[in-house]
Formats: C-alpha cells, sequence, structure tokens
C-alpha cells in the first residue's frame, strides 16, 4: 500500500454491479461479486457497532490531506473503524492491477499465498490495516494476516482477509476486488468511496489459505453470528 495524496471520488453505486453471485475458488482467482455474502444483514451487524471504545492511543486519517478523526473501536470478539475506501490494487501484476492502471502500484503484499506469491487484489477481498505505530499496534489486538473482516456499504455485507499493510497515520482502504463486490468503483486511481465503509475485524481468526475467497466466507458467516451473540 502506498499513501494517497488525491481525494478520491464518492462511489458510482451499486447499479454497476452485476448481481449475479459468482463462484469463488481456491486459488483465488474468481472475482466475488455477490449482493450480500452469508446469513447475517448488515443492519444486524451495524446495530452493534454504534458506539465507539476506543482502543487506538489516537485517531487515524483517512487521506493525507484529512484531520485525523477515525478511532479503532473495541468489541467482544472484534474490533472496527468507520472511514472511507481507498483502493488498494497492490500485488500481482494483472490487466487491472499493475503500474499501468496504479499511479501507487506496488507488487507486493505484506501477506502472500500459500504457494509464496503476493496476493491478487482484483480477485481477493482484501483489508489494508495500518502499519503499527505509536497510535495502534493491531497484533496487540488478535488481528493477524488472513484474518477475517467484515466489510459493510450500503446495505452490503462482503467477507474479506486482512491482507495488506499500509501507512501509519492513514486507515481506510481495501482490495480492488473488495470495492467491485460491493458496488464501490473500483478503480484504483480515480474510484472508491468517500465514506460511509464499516470494517469489522474478528480477533484470533484466520483463513486458511488466505486466498480462499469461500474460506473466508464461512468462517466470516459464522464469526459474524457469535459476534452477534456476544455484543
Amino acid at each position: 500500500m502506498r499513501t494517497r495524496t488525491l481525494t478520491l471520488s464518492a462511489a458510482v453505486g451499486a447499479a454497476l454491479l452485476a448481481v449475479a453471485t459468482l463462484p469463488a475458488s481456491a486459488s483465488g482467482t474468481a472475482n466475488p461479486r455477490s449482493a450480500q455474502e452469508g446469513s447475517v444483514s448488515a443492519s444486524a451487524l451495524l446495530a452493534k457497532v454504534t458506539s465507539c471504545s476506543q482502543i487506538s492511543s489516537g485517531k487515524y486519517k483517512t487521506d493525507d490531506e484529512t484531520s485525523a478523526t477515525i478511532p479503532v473501536c473495541g468489541k467482544n470478539g472484534a474490533v472496527f473503524w468507520k472511514a472511507d475506501m481507498d483502493i488498494d490494487c497492490d500485488g500481482q501484476v494483472t490487466g487491472k492491477c499493475s503500474s499501468d492502471t496504479d499511479p501507487w502500484f506496488q507488487d507486493d503484499t505484506a501477506f502472500h499465498q500459500s504457494n509464496g506469491q503476493a496476493l491478487r487484489a482484483d480477485s481477493l477481498p482484501y483489508v489494508v490495516v495500518p502499519s503499527t505505530s505509536s497510535i495502534w499496534k493491531y497484533t496487540s489486538s488478535g488481528i493477524k494476516g488472513g484474518g477475517v473482516v467484515a466489510v459493510i456499504y450500503n446495505g452490503k455485507v462482503e467477507y474479506a482477509v486482512v491482507g495488506d499493510t499500509g501507512p501509519t497515520k492513514i486507515i481506510g482502504e481495501a482490495s480492488y476486488a473488495t470495492a467491485n463486490a460491493l458496488g464501490i468503483d473500483p478503480d484504483p486511481e480515480t474510484g472508491g468511496a468517500d465514506s460511509g465503509v464499516t470494517y469489522i475485524l474478528f480477533k484470533n481468526s484466520q483463513v486458511s489459505p488466505i486466498e480462499s475467497h469461500s474460506a473466508a466466507v464461512s468462517l466470516g458467516d459464522s464469526l459474524a453470528k457469535q459476534f452477534l451473540a456476544n455484543n
């Protein structure tokens, strides 16, 4: 992930999103585009994160030019934040993610597939967490690479994994595939959502292999049900 200096445009809306659910493969090559994943609704999850018990020592910016207003909040079994969504296209070079399509492109991710390769941003839903700093150390909260994240936007739930780390002072970024599945413009240069995205990261969870989106959905749905029961 890279630090961005541009303000991303608002989401173009779900009308651009195909309604069909495409199958996900363990290789991470399928493009997940479901309108709703799992059995737990967005409204049920959002009802549990209406207030914030701040666990971060400070707050994060959503972009370089914004002020720091976003805390990391704690709940039983999870941490969460509410922010924007910048588009991460880092990892494997593809037709949609490369230095030709993304001015900030990097050919690696903090966490890797089971075969050692970088993650594939245009097919695998993943979320970026801020690198360790005095503001927050994600590993101290039970968050690890491959951990399950429920990403909620515009009434939809998409399950992703923790796949990359970013700047120490900025929060709110996810892969091309995550945005695409939620009906957010996934263009790494001009896409994204300016606000309205909730990220719920389940503590001590880990998808294996990390590139299996179907495994993330299965585990995520189970953890979401536990989250509702315990909060």
